[in-house]
Order: C-alpha cells, then sequence, then structure tokens
C-alpha cells in the first residue's frame, strides 16, 4: 500500500514539477540576457561533448481492438482500458556537431517502465494485469539550436529510438495467463529544450514525446491478448541534462591575464 501510495503521489506532482522546471528556465533566461558576460563562449565551436541524463516519464499502452472483440466469443468483456503510470530514466550523452546551429546526438539511456491493461467485464469486474520492465535505449537524435542569446539558446530535437528489455517481472509469468510482449521496440523521438551556459557546464531541461512504431504482440495467444490486434508504446518525458564545458576553455578561464 505505501508503494502505491508513493506512485499516486509522484504520478499527481510530476506535471507540476515539470511546468516549475520550465517557469525557472524562462525566468533564468530573462536574467542571463542583461547580463555583459557570456558563460562558455566558444562552447559550440568544440566539435564533440559528453555529458548526463535524468529524466521523469509518464508511459502508457496504445491499443487496437482485434475483429473478435465485437464477436459473441468475447460479449461478456466491456473494455480494455490502458493506464498511465510513470517512472525515470538516467542515461549518458553525447553530442556532436554537425553544422553551426545543427548537432547529432547519441545517447544510452536504461529506463524504468511499468504498464498495465484494466479488463472491464459486463458484470462488473475487473482484472488488472500489471507489467514492469527495465529497457536500455538508444536515441539517435539530431538537433536544431537556435542562435545564443546571451546564456540561453532553445532548441529542437528528433530521430529513431530503439529500446531492448534488459529485465522485467512480466517475464517470469505464465504466457497462457499473462501477456507477453516482444523484447524490443523501435519508435520515433521528438521533443524541444532550452541550453542554459553556465561557467563550466551547459544544463538543459528538455521535454520529448516518444511514438512507438512496433507492435508489441507476439504471435502467441492468450486470454488477455485475444481482444487486442495491436499494442504500441507512447511516452513523455522530462529530462534534465549536463554536458561539462571543453577543458581547454576551463584552463583558458581560469588563466589570469598577464600584465
Amino acid at each position: 500500500m505505501q508503494s502505491l501510495n508513493f506512485r499516486h503521489k509522484f504520478n499527481l506532482y510530476w506535471p507540476k514539477i515539470t511546468v516549475l522546471c520550465l517557469a525557472l528556465v524562462i525566468n533564468y533566461g530573462s536574467f542571463a540576457q542583461n547580463k555583459a558576460s557570456e558563460n562558455l563562449a566558444d562552447y559550440d565551436n568544440q566539435w564533440i561533448h559528453y555529458g548526463f541524463q535524468i529524466g521523469l516519464h509518464q508511459s502508457k499502452y496504445r491499443i487496437q481492438y482485434a475483429d473478435v472483440y465485437t464477436s459473441s466469443t468475447l460479449d461478456t468483456l466491456h473494455s480494455v482500458i490502458p493506464g498511465s503510470l510513470p517512472g525515470w530514466k538516467v542515461g549518458f550523452v553525447s553530442n556532436m556537431r554537425l553544422l553551426q546551429y545543427l548537432d547529432f546526438r547519441a545517447l544510452v539511456i536504461v529506463g524504468f517502465y511499468e504498464h498495465d491493461l484494466t479488463y472491464r467485464f459486463t458484470d462488473g469486474r475487473e482484472i488488472r494485469e500489471l507489467k514492469d520492465a527495465t529497457l536500455v535505449e538508444i536515441p539517435l537524435l539530431l538537433k536544431y539550436k537556435s542562435a545564443r542569446r546571451g546564456n540561453v539558446a532553445m532548441y529542437a530535437v528528433g530521430g529513431i529510438n530503439t529500446a531492448f528489455e534488459a529485465a522485467g517481472k512480466g517475464d517470469e509469468f505464465d504466457v497462457e495467463q499473462n501477456i507477453e510482449l516482444r523484447n524490443w521496440n523501435f519508435s520515433i523521438d521528438a521533443g524541444i529544450g532550452f541550453d542554459l551556459y553556465y561557467p563550466l557546464f551547459k544544463f538543459s531541461p528538455e521535454i520529448r514525446y516518444t511514438w512507438g512504431l512496433r507492435n508489441m504482440l507476439t504471435p502467441e495467444s492468450s486470454d488477455y491478448t485475444l481482444p487486442l490486434k495491436r499494442l504500441t508504446y507512447q511516452n513523455i518525458a522530462f529530462y534534465i541534462s549536463f554536458e561539462g564545458g571543453p577543458s581547454y576553455l576551463r584552463k583558458k578561464k581560469n588563466k589570469r591575464p598577464k600584465r
């Protein structure tokens, strides 16, 4: 019960946390534009940077009913309802400069997910099927950024994302009684964010949406998959990234000019 209460509170408050972070970004941007000094002035001229990323996300299934759902075989099944559950992610970032305002980003992310389906029947009964999983994701993204205004720049990202299941409690259950899904997924990512330049690093809050493209249902059929024709993932996440400034710039900044 304590775990469920924590998840409920997390599900309730994480959008508010995201809005608060975005408000802080806007306030920082207004403050930074009034400052004369520009942090890491030559930061974007270096061809590669490294960093790390952490994020909170909300994830759910998208389903499409099979033809048998409307037949007399499933006349006692009223509906199948996907739930929207929170989770978190952490990963490594490498950013490579392609053009003045265009970068290529390769990420390796470990994401912790929970998904559920609630089966509602005409007699009022409900059965909830919960599956949690740990996924290793490899997003390959293009990042198009605006010109810097002081210590702030806005950007948009988009690309492909391949995810592999590393572990999941649902794998331990019997296929005939639970849903078995494919162990890898392919999706499209798109999002927007801000680059905030500090003296020794760059801080980037970002919102990114993921559209799953692969049907995750396997050929094996069970009572849980019988009413379903297609099942995909959708996910919205709020990330914060920290990328280190070039070492030669840090040395240059700390070196005092000779008189």
